[in-house]
Protein backbone atom coordinates (compact mmCIF):
# COMPACT_ATOMS: atom_id res chain seq x y z
CA UNK A 1 0.00 0.00 0.00
CA UNK A 2 1.24 3.47 -0.81
CA UNK A 3 1.53 6.37 1.61
CA UNK A 4 -1.65 6.73 3.65
CA UNK A 5 -2.70 10.14 4.90
CA UNK A 6 -2.80 10.11 8.70
CA UNK A 7 -6.22 9.56 10.22
CA UNK A 8 -7.24 11.99 12.91
CA UNK A 9 -6.10 10.59 16.24
CA UNK A 10 -8.40 12.91 18.14
CA UNK A 11 -12.18 12.95 18.02
CA UNK A 12 -13.36 15.35 15.36
CA UNK A 13 -16.52 17.40 15.39
CA UNK A 14 -18.08 16.41 12.10
CA UNK A 15 -21.29 17.68 10.53
CA UNK A 16 -24.12 15.17 10.36
CA UNK A 17 -23.88 14.87 6.57
CA UNK A 18 -20.21 13.86 6.83
CA UNK A 19 -20.87 11.35 9.60
CA UNK A 20 -23.48 9.75 7.34
CA UNK A 21 -21.02 9.66 4.44
CA UNK A 22 -18.26 8.17 6.58
CA UNK A 23 -20.77 5.63 7.91
CA UNK A 24 -21.55 4.62 4.32
CA UNK A 25 -17.81 4.51 3.49
CA UNK A 26 -17.14 2.30 6.51
CA UNK A 27 -20.00 0.00 5.54
CA UNK A 28 -18.73 -0.09 1.96
CA UNK A 29 -15.19 -0.94 2.95
CA UNK A 30 -16.56 -3.65 5.25
CA UNK A 31 -18.44 -5.06 2.28
CA UNK A 32 -15.35 -4.75 0.06
CA UNK A 33 -13.22 -6.77 2.49
CA UNK A 34 -15.92 -9.43 2.42
CA UNK A 35 -16.14 -9.40 -1.40
CA UNK A 36 -12.50 -10.41 -1.59
CA UNK A 37 -12.96 -13.02 1.13
CA UNK A 38 -15.87 -14.45 -0.85
CA UNK A 39 -13.69 -14.61 -3.96
CA UNK A 40 -10.92 -16.34 -2.03
CA UNK A 41 -13.38 -18.90 -0.66
CA UNK A 42 -14.07 -20.31 -4.13
CA UNK A 43 -11.52 -19.10 -6.68
CA UNK A 44 -8.86 -21.63 -7.60
CA UNK A 45 -7.05 -19.70 -10.35
CA UNK A 46 -3.77 -18.40 -8.87
CA UNK A 47 -4.09 -15.09 -10.74
CA UNK A 48 -7.57 -14.44 -9.28
CA UNK A 49 -6.44 -15.49 -5.82
CA UNK A 50 -3.45 -13.12 -6.03
CA UNK A 51 -5.72 -10.31 -7.30
CA UNK A 52 -8.18 -10.91 -4.44
CA UNK A 53 -5.51 -11.21 -1.75
CA UNK A 54 -3.72 -8.01 -2.80
CA UNK A 55 -6.85 -5.93 -3.16
CA UNK A 56 -8.44 -7.42 -0.06
CA UNK A 57 -5.44 -6.24 1.96
CA UNK A 58 -5.85 -2.74 0.50
CA UNK A 59 -9.56 -2.72 1.40
CA UNK A 60 -8.70 -3.82 4.94
CA UNK A 61 -6.34 -0.84 5.13
CA UNK A 62 -9.16 1.47 4.04
CA UNK A 63 -11.46 -0.07 6.65
CA UNK A 64 -8.82 0.43 9.36
CA UNK A 65 -8.45 4.11 8.38
CA UNK A 66 -12.21 4.68 8.55
CA UNK A 67 -12.43 2.92 11.89
CA UNK A 68 -9.89 5.46 13.13
CA UNK A 69 -12.27 8.27 12.16
CA UNK A 70 -15.67 6.84 13.02
CA UNK A 71 -16.37 5.68 16.57
CA UNK A 72 -18.29 2.38 16.86
CA UNK A 73 -21.47 4.18 17.97
CA UNK A 74 -21.54 6.06 14.64
CA UNK A 75 -21.06 3.00 12.41
CA UNK A 76 -23.87 1.35 10.52
CA UNK A 77 -26.03 -0.97 12.59
CA UNK A 78 -26.49 -3.01 9.40
CA UNK A 79 -22.86 -4.24 9.29
CA UNK A 80 -23.89 -7.92 9.56
CA UNK A 81 -25.96 -7.48 6.39
CA UNK A 82 -23.10 -5.71 4.60
CA UNK A 83 -20.74 -8.56 5.54
CA UNK A 84 -23.06 -11.23 4.12
CA UNK A 85 -23.93 -9.20 1.03
CA UNK A 86 -20.26 -8.48 0.37
CA UNK A 87 -19.24 -12.11 0.77
CA UNK A 88 -21.97 -13.25 -1.63
CA UNK A 89 -21.00 -10.50 -4.09
CA UNK A 90 -17.54 -12.05 -4.20
CA UNK A 91 -18.40 -15.73 -3.86
CA UNK A 92 -21.05 -15.94 -6.59
CA UNK A 93 -18.86 -14.53 -9.37
CA UNK A 94 -15.92 -16.65 -8.16
CA UNK A 95 -18.10 -19.71 -8.80
CA UNK A 96 -18.91 -18.39 -12.28
CA UNK A 97 -15.32 -17.72 -13.31
CA UNK A 98 -12.65 -15.09 -13.81
CA UNK A 99 -14.60 -12.81 -16.15
CA UNK A 100 -17.43 -12.63 -13.62
CA UNK A 101 -15.00 -11.71 -10.83
CA UNK A 102 -13.41 -8.97 -12.90
CA UNK A 103 -16.80 -7.62 -14.04
CA UNK A 104 -17.93 -7.50 -10.41
CA UNK A 105 -14.87 -5.59 -9.25
CA UNK A 106 -15.20 -3.22 -12.21
CA UNK A 107 -18.83 -2.51 -11.28
CA UNK A 108 -18.17 -2.07 -7.56
CA UNK A 109 -15.13 0.14 -8.02
CA UNK A 110 -16.81 2.28 -10.68
CA UNK A 111 -19.57 2.99 -8.16
CA UNK A 112 -17.06 3.64 -5.36
CA UNK A 113 -15.06 6.05 -7.52
CA UNK A 114 -18.15 8.20 -8.10
CA UNK A 115 -19.25 7.87 -4.46
CA UNK A 116 -15.91 9.10 -3.12
CA UNK A 117 -15.72 11.85 -5.76
CA UNK A 118 -19.07 13.28 -4.66
CA UNK A 119 -17.80 13.48 -1.07
CA UNK A 120 -14.52 15.05 -2.16
CA UNK A 121 -16.40 17.61 -4.25
CA UNK A 122 -18.56 18.62 -1.30
CA UNK A 123 -15.58 18.90 1.03
CA UNK A 124 -13.84 21.06 -1.60
CA UNK A 125 -16.92 23.26 -2.00
CA UNK A 126 -17.19 23.71 1.76
CA UNK A 127 -13.43 24.07 2.18
CA UNK A 128 -13.62 21.86 5.22
CA UNK A 129 -11.90 18.83 6.74
CA UNK A 130 -8.82 18.66 4.49
CA UNK A 131 -7.50 15.65 6.41
CA UNK A 132 -10.65 13.65 5.62
CA UNK A 133 -10.59 14.86 2.03
CA UNK A 134 -7.00 13.59 1.70
CA UNK A 135 -7.95 10.23 3.17
CA UNK A 136 -10.91 9.87 0.79
CA UNK A 137 -8.79 10.88 -2.21
CA UNK A 138 -6.17 8.31 -1.22
CA UNK A 139 -8.78 5.55 -0.93
CA UNK A 140 -10.41 6.65 -4.19
CA UNK A 141 -7.12 6.42 -6.09
CA UNK A 142 -6.59 2.87 -4.87
CA UNK A 143 -10.17 1.90 -5.75
CA UNK A 144 -9.67 3.27 -9.28
CA UNK A 145 -6.51 1.15 -9.53
CA UNK A 146 -8.56 -1.94 -8.56
CA UNK A 147 -11.15 -1.07 -11.22
CA UNK A 148 -8.55 -0.48 -13.91
CA UNK A 149 -6.71 -3.70 -13.11
CA UNK A 150 -9.98 -5.65 -13.27
CA UNK A 151 -10.87 -4.06 -16.62
CA UNK A 152 -7.51 -4.91 -18.08
CA UNK A 153 -7.64 -8.50 -16.83
CA UNK A 154 -11.21 -9.01 -18.08
CA UNK A 155 -9.89 -9.30 -21.63
CA UNK A 156 -12.71 -7.60 -23.49
CA UNK A 157 -16.23 -6.34 -22.95
CA UNK A 158 -18.69 -8.27 -20.82
CA UNK A 159 -21.62 -10.08 -22.40
CA UNK A 160 -25.27 -9.38 -21.62
CA UNK A 161 -25.42 -11.61 -18.55
CA UNK A 162 -22.37 -10.02 -16.97
CA UNK A 163 -23.62 -6.53 -17.84
CA UNK A 164 -26.87 -7.41 -16.06
CA UNK A 165 -24.93 -8.67 -13.04
CA UNK A 166 -22.80 -5.50 -13.05
CA UNK A 167 -25.96 -3.37 -13.14
CA UNK A 168 -27.32 -5.32 -10.15
CA UNK A 169 -24.05 -4.86 -8.26
CA UNK A 170 -24.01 -1.11 -8.95
CA UNK A 171 -27.68 -0.70 -8.04
CA UNK A 172 -27.20 -2.74 -4.88
CA UNK A 173 -24.19 -0.62 -3.94
CA UNK A 174 -26.22 2.57 -4.36
CA UNK A 175 -29.06 1.18 -2.21
CA UNK A 176 -26.58 0.06 0.45
CA UNK A 177 -25.09 3.56 0.60
CA UNK A 178 -28.52 5.11 1.10
CA UNK A 179 -29.30 2.71 3.95
CA UNK A 180 -25.88 2.98 5.59
CA UNK A 181 -26.01 6.78 5.64
CA UNK A 182 -29.06 6.56 7.90
CA UNK A 183 -28.80 3.30 9.83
Amino acid sequence: MNHIPPAAARPLHLPDWLVGELRSDHAGETGAVMIYRGILAFARDPAIRDFAARHGATEQGHLDLLEGLLPPAQRSRLLPIWRVAGWLTGALPALAGNRAVYATIDAVETFVDHHYQAQIDRLDAERSHPEIRALLAHCQAEEVHHRDEAREAADGPAGALLRGWAWLVGTGSAAAVQAARRI
